[in-house]
């Protein structure tokens, strides 16, 4: 029986978002549910059952459905579990590919999960920047930076499934900024979103230099405040776009080292920014490529829309199996 959908669930911690996905990547049906509303992940999964099913019914039933494809927050591919998840109310091992197998009564292999930064790298591999690519990475610019590896073709995962955290390299400044997972001077606190509304509250505090953003309360400063004062010329602004985009360009540098992709691709919040961050990312890290590569590694915004890349990524990954 010809099977020509797959499902996308993505997991975040405050909302669930799920979708039905065609052959050609066209999200033909999506709806969302709280994630953390129910004391017991069972409870959850519960609701998320019965909220798709009524999307799976409406294409004919679970046997048109391929597989079952979920980003989640400290996902392990290789077990198909979450894992002590910082952001998640349901604490230790979540064997949550088994559970959704059962629940939905399709077999295991039919459902895989990857944490969001390998199912963003995943989608667009498969739908977006990078279908004619076998070398490159994902970087994603939310609330953290998360990235996606891939290489020859397949997402980088190490031996235990976690690999790939190049947010948390402590090498972009010595002594630097406390980190949620517990160590100091990780990419994540410069160059994410919430970097950048740091990095903001820093200037104006050890500074007198005039700024629009001294008309908000400086607790409550965003990358977005930063970003509309920017493009209205403040001084300030475009100063903490040039260093965020020089800790990251400089970052991605290294890595380059590592993998030598064909392109570095960026999603997320930040890069709504455009030009503001996209130039001083470039910049820096032409200067300090290594000569070979100079010239040769692109950096690309993400072609899919923010609103679907997430049950888009995580459909790729049944679409890949």
């Amino acid at each position: 029986m010809e099977k020509p959908y797959v499902v996308g669930i993505d997991i975040g911690g405050t909302n669930t978002k799920f979708g039905i996905v065609d052959a050609s990547g066209k999200i033909i049906s999506q709806g969302e549910i709280k994630t953390q509303t129910h004391e017991k992940v069972e409870m959850y999964i519960d609701e998320l059952h019965g909220e798709l099913k009524k999307l799976i019914d409406a294409v004919g039933g679970i046997d048109k459905i391929r597989g079952i494809g979920i980003g989640a927050p400290n996902a392990n591919y290789n077990k198909g579990t979450i894992e002590n998840a910082a952001n998640l109310r349901w604490k230790g091992i979540i064997y949550l590919s088994k559970m959704i197998a059962d629940k939905f009564g399709i077999p295991q292999e039919k459902v895989a999960v990857t944490n969001d930064a390998n199912a963003a790298a995943i989608g667009e591999k498969v739908y977006g920047a990078a279908r004619k690519m076998n070398d490159f990475i994902m970087i994603t610019l939310g609330t953290g930076v998360g990235s996606g590896i891939v290489i020859n073709g397949e997402v980088v995962y190490g031996h235990d499934g976690f690999a790939g955290e190049l947010g948390h390299i402590t090498s972009v400044r010595e002594n630097g900024r406390k980190c949620g997972c517990g160590r100091s001077g990780c990419l994540e606190t410069y160059a994410s979103a919430s970097g950048v509304a740091r990095t903001a509250r820093e200037i104006l505090e050890t500074s007198d230099k005039d700024s629009l953003l001294r008309k908000l309360p400086i607790a409550d400063i965003t990358s977005k405040d930063v970003y509309e004062a920017a493009i209205q010329g403040d001084e300030v602004a475009k100063e903490i776009f040039e260093f965020t985009g020089k800790i990251l360009g400089e970052a991605l540098a290294d890595f380059a080292t590592f993998s030598s992709p064909e392109a570095f691709i960026l999603f997320g919040g930040l890069t709504k920014s455009g030009d503001l961050i996209l130039n001083p990312i470039v910049e820096n890290m032409e200067k300090n490529l290594i000569p070979h590569w100079r010239g040769k590694i692109k950096v690309l915004f993400s072609e899919l829309a923010e609103s679907d890349v997430a049950v888009l990524g995580a459909s790729a990954l049944v679409a890949e199996m």
